[in-house]
């Protein structure tokens, strides 16, 4: 057996899986939110995958720091016997946001490998310090394992350069390393591997759309394995409405707001990556709200819906456009893969392309499936996404564990 703890750091929150890659089953879960809150909140789960039967430890206590939230965490997991030496956790694997122009694959951590991922927090500010400050409380308080940086930028690393370059002055750019690295790119590339084993067909003969839609979106076109285009940028604010970030924008904007309006950088970064968005538009990033507001007749949400489904056609369509023939679309993420009416409001207008959504499969099934008719030329998929087993996995390739 493999098994390895996956720890996923945001800025006031911890969330943390282990994970026997062997069988590719979960065995404890934890989440500690509002760190840095007066009173923040606490959960560990073990599953009875271990042998022993289900248990959950919860608790309410303010955590003032990413280091008193792990050690609470290991507190609880020991006395659910799940704590990662009592279940032979072997390797720590972290997400990471942003890998920037060093970081193409998973690497093992070490000082070094620290230092260069501090440079990148001006690349992802919002990201990469809080990920950064999960490793360093990780090897503080589990020093005897060996831990893994897994970016989300590395799928793709191998875009074409028409996909990845801007059109900027191009000694800039190479100086400051300005191109769109794209993001999510863990979810892209596990999600498009499994459309493959659903559909029964070579990864590499796919052309395929993959929409990563929950609170940060993002869209791919993955030809053959390969990604040609990914809608976020240099940094996750570029591309498809999100929850509090608003996507493509005429970059004027923001000159026009400093400039001419008088707002500094910092009140244009919290805009557009706070008060922008399903948040911005409508005053609920939450997507179930924003339906729930959208069947009362709220027109500011039903604009802000209609903002979203635009978006996703236009890429839709610009992607098909990128790859000449596309086989598979497929929905993941939270909003992906638990909203059928914008699955259904997205492809509506794609009958000429050869859609077709089987109405039943599409609002009544659930997990990994098909929701695409016989008839359909383009197969439509709803596959759930599994970060977590994927860095899991890239741990068992970088440390050579379970050959």
């Amino acid at each position: 057996m493999t098994r390895v703890l996956v720890i996923n750091s945001g800025s006031s929150s911890l969330k943390l899986q282990i994970l026997d890659t062997a069988v590719e089953v979960e065995l404890a879960w934890a989440l500690v939110e509002r760190i840095g809150e007066p009173v923040g909140s606490l959960t560990v789960r073990r599953s009875e995958l271990t042998g022993s039967p289900a248990a959950e430890r919860t608790a309410e206590a303010g955590f003032p720091d990413h280091t008193a939230a792990l050690a609470r965490v290991l507190e609880l997991a020991e006395e659910l016997r799940v704590h990662p030496a009592d279940l032979g956790v072997e390797a720590i694997g972290h997400r990471v946001v942003h890998g920037g122009p060093a970081f193409h694959e998973p690497v093992e951590v070490t000082a070094e490998v620290e230092a260069d991922i501090e440079k990148l927090e001006l690349l992802a500010p919002l990201h990469n310090p809080a990920n950064l400050r999960g490793i360093r409380v990780a090897r503080e308080l589990l020093p005897g394992l060996p831990h893994v940086a897994v970016f989300d930028t590395g799928f793709f690393h191998t875009m074409p350069a028409a996909a990845h370059t801007y059109a900027i002055d191009r000694e800039t750019a190479r100086e400051w390393d300005l191109r769109r690295y794209g993001f999510h790119g863990t979810s892209h590339e596990f999600v498009s591997h499994r459309v493959a084993d659903v559909l029964g067909r070579p990864y590499d003969e796919i052309n395929q759309i993959v929409l990563h839609l929950g609170n940060g979106a993002s869209a791919s076109a993955i030809a053959g394995g390969r990604p040609m285009d990914t809608s976020m940028g240099l940094t996750p604010l570029e591309g498809l409405v999100m929850g509090t970030r608003p996507g493509d924008l005429d970059p004027g904007l923001i000159i026009h707001l400093i400039r001419d309006r008088g707002m500094s950088p910092e009140d244009v970064s919290t805009l557009l990556n706070r008060r922008s968005g399903l948040e911005g538009l409508s005053g609920a990033r939450d997507f179930r709200e924003l339906l729930t507001r959208v069947d009362d007749n709220d027109e500011d949400a039903r604009l802000a819906y209609e903002v979203v489904i635009h978006r996703l056609r236009r890429y839709i369509g610009g992607y098909w456009a990128v790859l000449g023939r596309v086989d598979a679309i497929t929905f993941t993420a939270g909003v992906g893969e638990n909203v059928a009416r914008l699955r259904a409001d997205a492809l509506s207008t794609m009958s000429g392309w050869g859609v077709e959504i089987d109405r039943d499969a599409n609002e009544n099934g659930t997990g990994e499936r098909v929701i695409s008719t016989p008839d359909s030329r383009v197969a439509v998929l709803v596959v759930p996404t599994d970060e977590e087993l994927a860095i899991a996995r890239a741990c068992d390739t970088v440390l050579g564990l379970g050959t």
